[in-house]
């Protein structure tokens, strides 16, 4: 039986001189271990690729993403199963992914030799080098037409505040969501690890068979860091928007592969960092 996304325990609430026996919900986190099988029919290798402290829900989705993200698969069509493993594994059934490849599928391992170990805060921990993480696309010909008004910009954090099924029960929850140019959310996923909600997101999107997503908007309720811009441009995403700041590290990687960055996006005010071609700004005298 797979984990739920909320735990409710018994607390001590002190307001004042007032003490209270309260319940209290709470985010869960737990580990979950990605597996990868692959080779051919007569000699398939199962190889431990990550363990990541997550919340329960969308993990076949959050695998899948963080194989792709990751540079290891290139399409969900390389896959041939996927899903808890139930059978196979002898504990912990329900926080290990198995992701089985087609025989004719090589998957890149070269990256896998680093420490895969990831904290539900930091996707990157562990790894060598900012060489070791740049796994992004060189391909740049995808068209470049993508384009939202600055108004429908600033009403996404509200839509996404109101869609937060889980963080509004708990305030602990991080969540990436995707949008389109209209403004309309497609997909939205929650997780107790930035980088984990955007590789939910993403494995969604892979599933779908709608990559690349240069023609949506993602955004992200907390800041923008290196790892998340580094994710969405494998998905193919030129828009990003974040409620929070964005790092130099950020800025720098989405200004080299012409992605849109938007930070501190609340309260119907917003910074561009890079390209702001993309967004559409009524014209207005400037002020100094």
């Amino acid at each position: 039986m797979i984990a739920e996304p909320i735990s409710t325990l018994p607390i001590v609430k002190i307001n004042g001189t007032q003490t209270l026996n309260v319940t209290d919900e709470l985010a869960v986190e737990e580990p979950l271990e990605i597996r990868l099988e692959y080779g051919s029919a007569d000699q398939r290798i199962t190889k431990n690729v990550s363990v990541t402290m997550r919340t329960p829900g969308n993990d076949v989705e959050l695998a899948t993403g963080f194989l792709f993200t990751e540079g290891i698969i290139k399409s969900y069509h390389e896959i041939s199963d996927a899903g808890h493993c139930f059978i196979a594994c002898a504990e912990n059934k329900e926080n290990v992914i198995q992701i089985s490849l087609k025989p004719e599928v090589i998957p890149n391992l070269h990256n896998t030799e680093r420490n895969f170990y990831t904290t539900s805060s930091c996707g990157v921990c562990g790894k060598g080098s900012i060489n070791a993480i740049r796994t992004v696309k060189e391909d740049s010909s995808l068209s470049d037409t993508n384009h939202i008004d600055a108004a429908i910009l600033q009403l996404l954090p509200q839509k996404l505040e109101q869609s937060q099924d889980v963080f509004s029960s708990t305030g602990g929850l991080h969540a990436s969501a995707l949008f389109d140019a209209s403004g309309n959310l497609l997909f939205l996923r929650e997780d107790v690890g930035r980088h984990n909600a955007l590789d939910k997101l993403i494995g969604t999107a892979l599933k779908e068979v709608i990559l690349p997503l240069n023609k949506h908007i993602l955004l992200l309720s907390g800041r923008a860091s290196f790892e998340l811009v580094q994710k969405a441009v494998m998905a193919g995403i030129n828009i990003i928007a974040a409620v929070g700041a964005p790092s130099t590290l950020a800025v720098q990687l989405a200004n080299e592969f012409n992605v849109t960055l938007i930070g501190f996006l609340r309260n119907h005010r917003f910074n561009i960092y890079t390209s702001p071609h993309r967004i559409n700004i009524p014209r207005y005298e400037n002020t100094h």
